[in-house]
């Protein structure tokens, strides 16, 4: 039915466009003597698709036409006017298929649509129609939804395939999915026609590239598994194209029972039950023209179907069948199906049909002639056997044997269903009638199928569908290659990142590999549907329900399949074709047997096949030839001219089902002559029996420079192929090869052959590639050719490869390798010969030299053609630079290889010349000769008269050679320096190497001129130089290299791996002893200098020392941690290999009996000044001062038993006055003589006051023995201040400013200041900019907020101007920052005096008698510290000074003069920098605050807790809180509650909530301004009670504020009050603030007192 929105292509002439030229002609009616019809369109053609009688044209923009004999809308339309898809304008088309009668196009975006024949589910579901639709007159859109995801999603595609019967779908994640209807579709179902697109699971989880349908069978080229990829050390090699394989012994056992109890090799028994069911299905209107079938029993069994779902009979039918069926007609007319006008077949023999097992061919006569025309070569075969239809089937076996791989009925009996009743119909548009296609698949079919291998057996366990060797082959390979059962889970990947904007993009997309973007060539075939002709390729004609690999093309490298409507094609990397399936017409391009198998086409030499198209009955090649333009081979059906011209005359249309056998064919692909007239053939097509081409037009040389690059490419593949597999297989594969190269040349001949296999590889990928980019050259982006977006990996094959060539070179490998090839080849000797391009040597042997530098010359190629197409573009483009770029560097690299050619052959014939033992231990695979000295030209200065001295130049190393010794300089540890020319009149050259140096004097300018440029382009060549146009004297002095010294000295024997500066260790390196020595870190002048690593082995232990820190001129100097093999861990300064300064050690137990912990000051290795020692396994802490490692000066003693010692040691003993005091505040004042040894005069003072004087001796933990007076003091006697200042602590302890000076040195020091505040302040500030940023470059590990915080420091603020109020926060901000990390010199110091502090009161240090120790050490710090501050920033004032506001403008200055004063800030060290340090001390300051107010903590608990018993009311009336001050409300969940008698906690919530806050803040300055805002709210809970403003008085707000703490219940308060006390800035005491925290005071010492209620 027409559509009046339909339309035909342009009316008018359209101009004719430079690309996609579409030429077409029908494969029946073609001859020499004719050529193809040109459709004139006026946008080019970017791909066509033909199917039986119909065809599909896509243009650039998206656009669809039609043309041919468009079925299902009763049109037919001339492919000169071919007719446009307006319903599918606007959608963007990418990709067209056209099947047996459908039709499918596919949208941009990955959507399909489906048009045409509808009665196998061929169009799916449409959204247009329902299932019962037989026809889709209008492209409708089929949604492809995986519903194995939730939720389900619509599925990308990316390629569609058509059949006759079914469709294909490619998705964008490789995985493909069918829907029609038959055993085609691969899917694993028991319910056809299939609607809606399903998975086919048995592909699931590979990689599919490419599909193709058949009339009945369908493709797919699938990348093989990793497993399964090419190993170039263990990989067998792939048995000779063309023959075929071979089987076992085994394995012909196994084909022997196969075949015996027919059994499929899908696993299922054929059995007689199956005869017993068979159903009809009605088929739609498709209409053809009469087709002269082979026979009515291939008919009829091509319209039957052995079951029905329901398992129900025809019986009626069946006996019809039967009875038709039973026995074969033999006569000479051909049985034709009719149809009536019931529907049901009646057959009627016609004359000409006779009875023939042979599946190959008619009869006897037939092979004879087509032997005797082969044996003359003949191209063409003339056929004279009766009429036959290859729509069906070639052979007089079964149709198909289909058989499932299930054990289920249902799903064998419903997979092939084809009707049994046809309707006829006529087309009055078209004035076509004729029965309706069916192919149908009986049980019948497969036993006479099996009765004929039995009777053509002859007693043999073979088969008449195929000789027994491939039988055996392939019933061996079906066994390995049986898939398992699918599951309906697949993997997932990831989508496909490619978005194709044309038709021939989307093949190359498919086959891209997922690595780097090339083409994969490690590929696999998959085949599965019906194989009646073969067409499956596993060499029997049994159908597959599901895929099935093809194992004789795995290992071919295909890269494209095609399917023809009863055969198949395959097209490999090696551009040659494989076939096989029905070859009726010769439409194989061979007469080999057995068609059941891929074998080979038969093509001319030279010959090279890069796009293959398949139609019903023929097949199309294109070609590369002689020149550059490809050529175009036809085989198959060709029709005589007088027949074409009868045919014409008659008006007969050339649109019939099957070629008649009385029709000539070609069974040799042979040249079209007409191609020549083509212009650039990109694609061809074929469908039914008509054929296709899309051309270019030569553009200003464009298209024919793409297509010489793809050829030149091919055909080089094809010679590294056959070089691979004449020569480097054989001889990898002989026993003799070791012994005939030897170790050496062995080795490197595998290496050899390894590069060569990758550069093959390289090589076949990218001609698949560019055979891919031909399909659209025009329209593709020319910057996207992988030999310019993959250029440094095509750079660096060719290096190794060229590499691996002259190190086999330079060893002499070849000239071995030149006998054993004799030995080897043979025969195939002269086959080589003709491989090689090069010159021959005059014996007429291949140059195995020349052959394989032959690859190095593709390179220019490469260059050639990349500037040819750049001509094509504008200088100013950037294709034109991208191109020129590329042709630039090919060109630089085939320029760079000949050189390295030129450096082999000179250092080949250098080893020859100078063939001696002493020489041969200088010969190297890598090793290249530059220059040498033999005639004298070059001695060393001041050398004997007798002396001999030959230097020779190679490119790895300078030689010296005297007599029988050498002395090999490696050139990286070489500097070359020319000596200035003197009065002395020597022409002399410096060289200095790590641990010599020595002068070479040359006997003219020329040669002295000649070495220094040779020297230094060696040099630069070693160290990644060009070594191109190297000045004298020009080489690197700093530079990185690797050398083992050998000289006596530090570094005897030790491997040195780094940065060298004029011949000396200099930068970043790591130095390896055979001892086990290692240093990693700087060096500087030959010396260990800057951080670095150290590992020394102490061999008495038999464990290292590790060393971590800065070193200088050779020696551990500066900060660093060092690990002691005898477990022990310093971590502080160091000076000159000693301990100096401040350092922390730590002893386990693992190392001596006692552990403990030392912290404090180091001179030259020894203990000495301040520090603390933790004797942790006597439970001792000595806080004091030290000498040569020995207690000596003051100091105080804390024990784990709570005992407290200050006084004085000397000689590591308690000596002299001091001070004991115990747990129970028992106390003594006297002498000492030794450790807790009392002896002379003291005074013992007891808890109770009483104490005695006198004269004491004995040890204080076992008995004191006194002489003395005992005194009990007076109740009204006044306190004796004398002796009272005996038991004051801290008159024997270091004073706090006297303690860790040792660390703030280190601060300084780290600044650059030899002394407390004696430096430059600049030289200050660019040390910590220089110690950040190392440590950003050296720390790549630092999280983002670390990195962060380094990047702020980095940036050096204004310190040089006076601070005002305006900068004053940027300072205390940097500082803030700088404490944040311990790399900043600030921070460190902060960081270190936490780990004393903590050190020194944590643990046993916890006693509450060093509280003022540990007050008046956090006061010494704050003081050290804004020193060290001050000195940063020396605008600071003086602590407790003022900070004014900064200047403002006149303008400013009066507006604020005329509102308030200006404001001030007093800054101090307590306010500054109490806030950065107290909070990281806070834990053990505190703990000792609670341990000093213990006793009056426990008295203040108990009356917080008896008081908290009254309610509101009560407790404020015991206080004394006047009544105007209760609340009488109380707000829950925003709504108002009276306070009532027996209410609690009610009142004064807010101010409570506020006051509990002081136990979470730190500083002094934090808790007083959480006191502050107790009494802010508190005053705001007060106001609404009270009419007007009022001010607080002591009396009423006391006792209110009493009642706030009470309530609060703040553990620990006499502490907080205590801390506050002691470190509050003194310049709040006197303020607001003081006040707020005297009241505070105040209500603690009330809550003390109170007694009673």
């Amino acid at each position: 039915m027409e559509n009046t929105e339909e339309s035909s292509a342009d009316k008018q002439p359209p101009t004719p466009p430079e690309r996609g030229l579409f030429h077409f002609w029908h494969s029946a009616g073609l001859s020499e003597q004719l050529g193809p019809d040109r459709v004139l369109l006026s946008r080019p053609v970017l791909q066509a698709a033909l199917g039986e009688h119909h065809g599909l044209l896509l243009t650039q923009g998206g656009q669809v036409y039609s043309f041919g004999e468009l079925l299902w809308r009763n049109l037919s339309i001339p492919a000169s006017a071919p007719l446009l898809e307006v319903s599918l304008l606007g959608k963007m088309v990418i990709r067209v298929a056209a099947g047996g009668f459908h039709c499918g196009a596919l949208i941009e975006h990955g959507s399909v649509y489906m048009w045409g024949e509808n009665t196998a589910g061929q169009c799916g579901l449409t959204e247009r129609g329902t299932v019962t639709d037989i026809t889709v007159s209008e492209p409708s859109a089929v949604s492809v939804v995986d519903s194995e995801v939730v939720p389900p999603a619509v599925v990308r595609v990316v390629d569609l395939a058509c059949g006759r019967e079914h469709s294909l779908a490619l998705s964008s994640q490789n995985e493909l999915w069918a829907w029609g209807s038959g055993c085609q579709l691969g899917l694993v179902t028991n319910t056809f026609p299939v609607w809606r697109p399903q998975k086919v699971e048995h592909l699931a989880g590979r990689h599919v590239i490419q599909v193709a349908c058949g009339a009945y069978h369908s493709l797919a080229l699938v990348r093989s598994l990793p497993s399964q990829n090419y190993n170039t050390q263990n990989h067998p090699e792939k048995r000779e194209r063309g023959q075929s394989p071979h089987c076992s012994v085994t394995e012909r056992d196994e084909l022997f029972t196969v075949d015996d109890a027919h059994y499929c090799p899908l696993g299922v028994e054929l059995t007689e039950v199956m005869t017993d069911e068979s159903c009809p299905r009605r088929r739609g209107p498709r209409q053809s023209l009469p087709s002269v079938g082979k026979s009515a029993v291939s008919s009829q069994r091509a319209s039957s179907c052995p079951f029905v779902e329901d398992g129900k009979s025809s019986a009626k039918w069946m006996n019809k069948s039967l009875s038709s069926n039973a026995e074969p007609v033999e006569s000479d007319v051909d049985a034709v199906t009719l149809t009536q006008t019931d529907g049901s077949p009646k057959s009627h023999p016609l004359p000409g049909w006779r009875a023939n097992k042979n599946p190959s061919f008619t009869d006897e006569l037939e092979l004879q002639n087509i032997l005797h025309k082969l044996s003359v070569h003949s191209l063409e075969t003339q056929s004279t056997s009766a009429p036959g239809d290859t729509d069906s089937v070639s052979s007089h076996t079964s149709d198909d044997s289909c058989v499932s791989s299930t054990p289920c009925m249902d799903l064998f009996t419903s997979s092939y269903k084809d009707e049994s009743s046809m309707k006829s119909q006529t087309n009055n548009s078209s004035g076509v009638s004729g029965q309706y296609s069916s192919s149908a698949v009986g049980l019948e079919e497969v036993q006479l199928c099996l009765e004929a291998e039995k009777t053509a057996m002859q007693g043999q366990k073979s088969s008449s569908l195929t000789n027994l060797s491939q039988k055996g082959k392939n019933a061996a390979n079906r066994r390995r290659s049986l898939p398992g059962t699918p599951t309906h889970g697949s993997p997932r990947r990831q989508p496909c990142a490619c978005r194709p904007s044309s038709a021939g993009r989307i093949q190359a997309a498919a086959l891209v590999e997922a690595g780097d973007g090339l083409p994969t060539l490690e590929t696999e075939v998959w085949s599965w549907g019906r194989g009646s002709e073969g067409q499956l390729g596993h060499g029997d004609q049994l159908a597959r329900l599901q895929p099935l690999c093809i194992k004789s093309l795995t290992g071919e490298e295909v890269i494209k399949v095609a399917a023809g409507s009863h055969h198949s094609l395959a097209i490999t990397a090696q551009c040659q074709v494989y076939s096989w399936g029905s070859n009726m017409c010769g439409q194989l391009g061979h007469v080999n047997s057995p068609i059941t198998v891929p074998q080979q086409a038969k093509l001319s030499d030279g010959l090279r096949v890069w796009d293959v198209s398949a139609g019903q009955s023929h097949s199309l090649l294109l070609a590369d030839g002689d020149c550059v333009q490809p050529i175009l081979l036809y085989c198959g059906q060709q029709e005589s001219v007088t027949a074409q011209r009868e045919r014409q005359q008659q008006n007969e249309r050339p649109f019939q089902r099957s070629p008649n056998r009385v029709e000539s064919y070609r069974v040799r692909p042979t040249l079209l002559p007409f191609c020549m007239e083509m212009d650039y053939i990109s694609t061809v097509c074929s469908g039914g029996q008509s054929c296709a081409l899309l051309a270019d037009q030569n553009v200003m040389g464009f298209i024919s420079a793409i297509h010489e690059l793809a050829s030149r490419e091919r055909h080089f593949y094809c010679w590294l192929s056959s070089v691979r597999k004449l020569l480097l297989t054989p001889l990898r594969s002989r026993e003799g090869l070791y012994p005939s190269l030897g170790e050496p040349c062995t080795h490197l001949f595998f290496s050899l052959c390894e590069r060569f296999v990758r550069l093959s590889a390289l090589i076949g990928r990218h001609s698949a590639s560019l055979s891919y980019f031909l399909h659209d050259a025009q329209g593709r982006d020319v910057t996207s050719l992988p030999l310019l977006t993959h250029t440094e990996h095509f750079l660096d094959i060719y290096k190794e490869y060229c590499s691996a060539v002259g190190d086999f070179e330079v060893m002499g490998g070849f000239q071995s390798l030149q006998k054993l090839s004799h030995e080897c080849l043979g025969l195939q000797q002269t086959t080589l010969t003709q491989l090689c391009v090069a010159d021959k040597s005059v014996n007429g042997d291949v140059d195995l030299v020349a052959l394989f530098y032959w690859p190095l010359q593709q390179l220019h190629q490469y260059s050639r053609v990349l500037l040819k197409l750049a001509s094509c573009y504008e200088v100013l483009t950037v294709e034109y630079q991208s191109l020129h770029q590329g042709s630039c560097q090919y060109e630089s690299l085939s320029l760079s290889m000949l050189k390295k050619k030129k450096e082999a052959e000179t250092t080949l014939l250098f080893w020859k010349t100078h063939s001696a033992k002493n020489t041969e231990v200088l010969r190297l695979p890598k090793r290249r000769v530059v220059c040498e000295s033999s005639n004298r030209s070059l001695t060393l200065q001041n050398a004997g008269r007798f002396s001999n001295h030959w230097f020779i130049l190679f490119n790895d190393a300078l030689v010296h050679t005297q007599f029988s010794t050498h002395r090999i300089y490696p050139l990286t540890c070489v500097w070359v320096k020319p000596v200035t020319e003197d009065s002395s009149g020597l022409y002399a050259i410096k060289i200095t190497c790590p641990e010599e140096s020595f002068t070479l004097v040359a006997s003219t300018p020329q040669e002295k001129n000649k070495w220094l440029r040779s020297l230094n382009q060696a040099i630069d060549q070693m160290l990644g130089g060009g070594s191109q146009g190297s000045s004298p004297g020009s080489t690197a002095m700093s530079r990185t290299a690797s050398y083992i010294f050998t000289g006596e000295g530090r570094f005897k024997d030790a491997h040195y791996t780094g940065s060298w500066l004029a011949g000396r260790v200099h930068g970043r390196g790591t130095m390896k002893w055979p001892d086990g020595r290692m240093y990693s870190g700087n060096f500087k002048n030959g010396l260990e200098d800057g951080y670095g690593e150290c590992v020394m082995s102490n061999k008495v232990l038999n464990k290292p020392d590790t060393y971590q820190g800065h070193w200088r001129d050779g020696k551990i100097h500066g900060f660093g941690k060092y690990m002691y093999s005898s477990g022990e861990v310093y971590e502080g300064c160091f000076c000159d290999g000693q301990r100096q300064g401040y350092g922390m050690l730590s002893s386990g137990k693992l190392a001596r009996t006692s552990s403990s912990v030392f912290i404090g000051q180091w001179v030259q290795d020894r203990k000495t000044g301040y520090g603390v020692y933790d004797d942790i396994t006597r439970g001792e802490k000595y806080m004091g001062l030290w000498l040569d490692d020995q207690r000596h000066g003051s100091a105080v003693v804390v024990t784990q038993c709570s005992m407290y010692y200050e006084g004085t040691f000397k000689e590591n003993k308690m000596s002299g006055s001091g001070l004991l005091m115990s747990d129970d505040d028992t106390a003594f004042y006297g002498e000492f003589s030794d450790d807790w040894t009392v002896s002379g005069k003291g005074v013992l003072s007891l808890p109770n006051g009483d104490y005695l004087d006198g004269l004491f001796s004995g040890e204080w933990s076992t008995g004191l023995k006194v002489v003395g007076t005992y005194t009990k003091p007076v109740v009204d006697e006044p306190e004796n201040k004398e002796r009272n200042s005996l038991f004051r602590l801290g008159q024997y302890g270091v004073p706090a400013d006297q303690r860790w000076g040792c660390v703030f040195d280190e601060c300084w020091r780290r600044l650059g200041c030899d002394a407390a505040g004696k430096g430059e302040r600049t030289t200050a500030w660019e040390n910590i900019a220089v110690t950040i940023t190392t440590a950003r470059r050296h720390s790549p590990d630092l999280s983002r907020s670390q990195t962060k915080v380094l990047e702020c420091l980095e940036f050096i603020p204004q310190h040089g101007k006076p601070v005002t109020t305006a900068n004053y926060d940027n300072i205390r901000r940097y500082l803030i920052k700088a404490c944040e990390t311990p790399i900043h010199p600030v921070g460190w110091l902060v960081e270190t005096l936490v780990t004393v502090y903590r050190m020194t009161y944590v643990g046993v240090g916890s006693n509450r008698r060093l509280l003022r120790h540990a007050v008046q050490e956090v006061q010494a710090y704050l003081t050290h510290f804004y020193s060290i501050v001050r000195f940063l920033f020396p605008g600071l004032p003086d602590d407790g000074g003022i900070i004014p506001d900064a200047p403002a403008s006149p303008a400013k200055s009066r507006h604020s003069s005329n509102t308030s004063e200006q404001s001030c800030i007093v800054v101090s060290c307590c306010s500054l920098l109490l806030p950065l340090l107290l909070p990281r001390l806070y834990p053990p300051l505190f703990t000792l605050y609670c341990l000093q107010e213990e006793q009056e903590e426990i008295q203040y608990w108990e009356r917080i807790l008896r008081l908290n018993k009254q309610p509101d009311q009560s407790l404020l009336s015991f206080l004394g809180v006047q009544k105007k001050f209760w609340p009488v409300w109380m707000p829950i969940l925003g709504e108002k509650k009276q306070i009532v008698s027996s209410s609690k906690d009610a009142c004064f919530i807010s101010a409570v909530e506020t006051l509990q806050q002081i136990s979470t803040t730190f500083t002094p300055s934090d808790k007083l301004l959480v006191i502050q805002k107790t009494f802010e709210e508190l005053t705001q809970e007060v106001k609404p009670m009270l009419d007007g403003d009022f001010l607080w008085c002591m009396d009423d707000l006391l006792p209110l504020f009493l009642y706030v703490v009470l309530r609060a219940r703040i553990r620990n308060l006499g502490a907080e009050v205590s801390l506050i006390e002691d470190l509050m800035d003194p310049n709040v005491q006197l303020g607001e603030m003081g006040l707020m925290f005297t009241t505070l005071k105040a209500c603690y010492i009330q809550i003390q007192r109170e007694s009673t209620m």
